[in-house]
């Protein structure tokens, strides 16, 4: 019997910050709240199914307006996880990721300007998409 193959090609319509910083989630999500006036809201972890079947947990904040979505993931799994795995294993130097998606997508250039001048953020970094293979991992 013939096998056949399923190929869907995914629609890619968001940007990703990487950034490094000593706070933890819930202080992080307070800061760039207060920085750039959204409502970041603590939503229950993700859970992700990595190739290898093992499961990785990950904190998530989430604010939505009718026209964007914004998304703080951490980068490393819950200590509560038995795989030290991270969200984005091509970076796993860094501690959070920020999520920026919809029609009218934050300003990316804007947002890292934004993001530099918080006190608790050591560094904002672009992550191209191009580069990642894990990026399958943000399609919600």
């Amino acid at each position: 019997m013939k096998k056949k193959r399923l190929d869907i090609e995914y629609s890619y319509d968001f940007e990703l910050l990487g950034v490094i910083s000593s706070a933890k989630g819930y202080k992080l999500a307070w800061d760039i709240n207060s920085q750039l006036g959204v409502r970041l809201v603590k939503q229950p972890d993700v859970h992700i199914q990595f190739n290898n079947n093992i499961t990785g947990t990950y904190g998530h904040f989430f604010h939505e307006t009718p026209l964007n979505r914004l998304r703080l993931f951490r980068n490393k799994a819950t200590e509560t996880d038995a795989a030290k795995n991270f969200l984005i294993q091509e970076y796993p130097h860094l501690d959070y990721v920020i999520m920026s998606q919809g029609a009218d997508k934050f300003d990316i250039d804007h947002l890292q300007k934004q993001l530099r001048s918080i006190s608790s953020v050591e560094m904002v970094a672009f992550i191209p998409l191009d580069t990642l293979k894990s990026k399958d991992y943000f399609i919600f």
